[in-house]
């Protein structure tokens, strides 16, 4: 399974932002795939995730109510809409999918990963 992720940038506070990230390869194999992120000498965090086939969702607290994952799956491709984004929200980001039954938001139990796109929120 390869991930390639995309749409970060520099906004500022309160701008809206949406990541995407296509899925390649074994996707059959896939049941759920999460946006993670890290902040500048913080650990990798769980903001929300997906499942591959069902389209159930759950979210952070720190993000509820601002950030909305999608997916599509005939572009095998999901989506992080973020809007208002403050400059906590600043960090690489990150999209990961996992092959385990069940949901995580556990970093070890996500089996690949993308390359991580800077996101930039400036105050």
């Amino acid at each position: 399974v390869q991930l390639q992720a995309s749409g970060g940038g520099l906004v500022q506070a309160g701008d809206s932002l949406r990541l995407s990230c296509v899925v390649s390869g074994r996707t059959s194999s896939v049941t759920v795939m999460g946006w993670f992120r890290q902040a500048p000498g913080k650990e990798r965090e769980l903001t929300a995730h997906i499942s591959w086939s069902g389209g159930s969702t759950y979210y952070a607290d720190s993000v509820k109510g601002r950030f909305t994952i999608s997916r599509d799956n005939a572009k095998n491709t999901v989506y992080l809409e973020m809007n208002s984004l403050e400059p906590e929200d600043t960090a690489v980001y990150y999209c990961a999918a996992r092959l385990g039954t069940g949901w995580s938001i556990r970093v070890y139990e996500y089996d690949y990963w993308g390359q991580g796109t800077l996101v930039t929120v400036s105050s």
